[in-house]
């Protein structure tokens, strides 16, 4: 993308240093993409109110990938905000939250599979796509199986934790061209599901495209 282009493009004209990957993902897609130490990946929700369903890998040895445990315990909060670090299974940073559109990200929501989908809305859903099946078809090039799949982070969901322990799944607090940038702080690989649940009001029921932006 040119200078000028840039300038004039709403999503990516604060973004710092060079774009060197531009993407829209569409509705109930996967997405992977590796993400260099230092680069910036911002992701935007195009259309508003669509859960971005999120797991790093180390991009040396993905038997180190993220932790949800890890890193709600060094940051003492269960919510992901601005000035968060994601880190991995060794501890490790590997994202860090450097600005984000919206108050606050989700990081025990999980995500939805056929399994759960079925047990929660009914054997009807059976047939319906699921965030595990794009992990697994995201997987599938790097030879990672159903284990390889962890605790991921929920991008805009607003799973909000009741006063008896209960966890909700309400409606997103996401909006058209909102966007939360994660600065890689070791070279990964980030895998996305965008998210293609339509039982729950994660997606306001329609799944929509959100895009992948990378800067150096």
């Amino acid at each position: 993308m040119s200078a000028e282009n840039q300038l004039a493009d709403p999503h990516v004209a604060d973004l710092p240093g060079t774009i060197v990957h531009d993407e829209v993902v569409a509705a109930r897609h996967v997405w992977v993409h590796p993400v260099k130490k230092g680069e910036t990946l911002r992701i935007v929700d195009l259309e508003g109110n669509q859960a971005v369903d999120l797991l790093i890998y180390s991009a040396e040895d993905d038997a180190e990938r993220y932790s949800a445990q890890d890193t709600v315990t060094a940051q003492g909060n269960l919510f992901l905000r601005e000035g968060s670090v994601l880190r991995s299974n060794e501890g490790r940073a590997m994202m860090t939250i450097m600005a984000t559109s919206v108050a606050y990200h989700d990081t025990i929501g999980g995500a939805c599979s056929v399994e759960s989908n079925t047990l929660r809305y009914g054997h009807h859903t059976k047939p319906q796509h699921a965030c595990v099946e794009n992990y697994l078809k995201g997987s599938l090039p790097a030879g990672r199986t159903k284990r390889d799949i962890v605790s991921n982070i929920n991008f805009f969901m607003n799973v909000p934790v009741e006063q008896d322990g209960t966890l909700g799944i309400v409606d997103g607090i996401s909006a058209p061209g909102l966007s939360v940038d994660v600065r890689a702080e070791m070279d990964v690989v980030v895998m996305v599901s965008n998210c293609p649940q339509i039982n729950n009001p994660c997606n306001g029921f329609n799944p929509s495209p959100v895009r992948m932006i990378i800067s150096a």
